[in-house]
């Protein structure tokens, strides 16, 4: 399950998104009182983790 942390340590980038998706994140945000930046941090770690296991999964699979 997903849970929302609070994290203090950022750097700068600069990304594209959709409206409808920065909309949304934002009022996560808001709700969750964290920033959007910290938000979308965890769930692209949140992603990156479900998509390694998914490849350690499909590697355990082929052997």
């Amino acid at each position: 399950m997903f849970i929302v942390k609070k994290n203090s340590e950022m750097m700068n980038k600069t990304f594209r998104l959709p409206v409808d998706l920065v909309e949304r994140l934002t009022e996560v945000a808001r709700t969750q009182d964290v920033s959007v930046n910290n938000l979308v941090q965890q769930c692209c770690e949140y992603a990156l983790g479900d998509m390694a296991g998914e490849a350690h999964q499909d590697a355990k699979q082929r052997t």
